[in-house]
């Protein structure tokens, strides 16, 4: 335990922090099911709504560094290769 005033102040900024990437991560990761099981239903309407919001939670993610850049680059443009070959 932490006996310093800023060490014990610490403490409680990185708990904070962890919870608040935490649910960004999970967000993240929900959102990927959604868009995932939305094209694999064939649903194309669906598919391109959820697609948006992946790839601006993906972003967000990357941004904050909770996913590296070009992990994100690299769902993103799986994720486009998806909903652009359902027509086909």
């Amino acid at each position: 335990m932490p006996n310093i005033k800023s060490a014990k102040k610490r403490v409680i900024v990185t708990e904070a922090k962890t919870l608040q990437n935490k649910m960004i991560k999970t967000a993240l990761k929900t959102s990927m099911k959604k868009y995932e099981a939305a094209v694999a239903a064939g649903d194309k309407e669906a598919a391109a709504k959820a697609y948006a919001v992946v790839v601006k939670k993906l972003d967000t993610a990357a941004a904050k560094g909770l996913v590296h850049k070009n992990n994100a680059a690299r769902k993103k443009s799986q994720y486009t290769l998806l909903l652009n070959n359902m027509g086909a």
